[in-house]
């Protein structure tokens, strides 16, 4: 987008916020002028906080405005229904989770992430969860899927004498194991657990499953 673009958009998303829903009670007096990627971040943010807070049947339009204290035209002009607003959180979501796979850091700080990730924000995971198992292309759920498959191929995991290792079904495993085994381990096998505890006993036993499949370089 050129520079004059997006003055325009930032303009435009100014223009579209009503002098007396400046500042709402229980808010505080809103920002003018902000850039319309920044805006359109913070819309992004405040429903992953609500969703967090409240669950997605709390989530309107309405109540993102209100939480960030801004007219509701504006929420429309950056998504054009609610349905667009939770798929911007459920690729947002994605995002996070493929973060780990997108960086040099150790195996051992990416499996913690994850865990961790999965542990803190359960109603956004549920909600992404939900879209993962329903059908249609995973690569519209997860961006990353590919590069995961592309990389256990490249790899070449041994699977045993003659047995060459199915990448995609080894990835879903790999995939499912990682975003669902905290909250089933949380929820019904130790439900008292805090979260620390969990991330480590999950680390030591991911790490050791990667050890055995010689991926704990990858």
């Amino acid at each position: 987008m050129s520079v004059p673009a997006r003055k325009h958009r930032c303009a435009t998303a100014a223009a579209l916020e009503s002098p007396e829903a400046m500042t709402l009670p229980g808010t505080t007096a809103r920002r003018r002028h902000k850039c319309f990627d920044d805006t359109h971040r913070e819309m992004i943010e405040t429903t992953v906080r609500l969703i967090s807070e409240k669950g997605v049947g709390a989530v309107s339009m309405s109540a993102v405005a209100r939480a960030m204290g801004i007219n509701r035209a504006t929420v429309y002009y950056h998504f054009d229904s609610l349905e667009a607003l939770i798929g911007a959180v459920k690729a947002w979501s994605s995002e996070q989770l493929a973060r780990p796979f997108t960086n040099d850091a150790p195996q051992q700080e990416r499996v913690d992430y994850i865990t961790r990730f999965v542990l803190e924000n359960p109603e956004l995971i549920k909600l992404w969860i939900e879209d993962l198992i329903s059908v249609g292309d995973i690569r519209s759920r997860y961006a990353h899927w590919d590069a995961l498959v592309e990389g256990i191929r490249a790899h070449d995991v041994t699977a045993g004498p003659g047995e060459a290792v199915d990448a995609e079904v080894f990835c879903v495993i790999l995939l499912t194991s990682a975003i669902i085994g905290p909250r089933i381990f949380r929820n019904s096998v130790c439900p008292d657990a805090d979260t620390e505890t969990v991330v480590k006993r999950f680390r030591t036993e991911q790490l050791r499953m990667l050890r055995h499949a010689d991926l704990l370089r990858l």
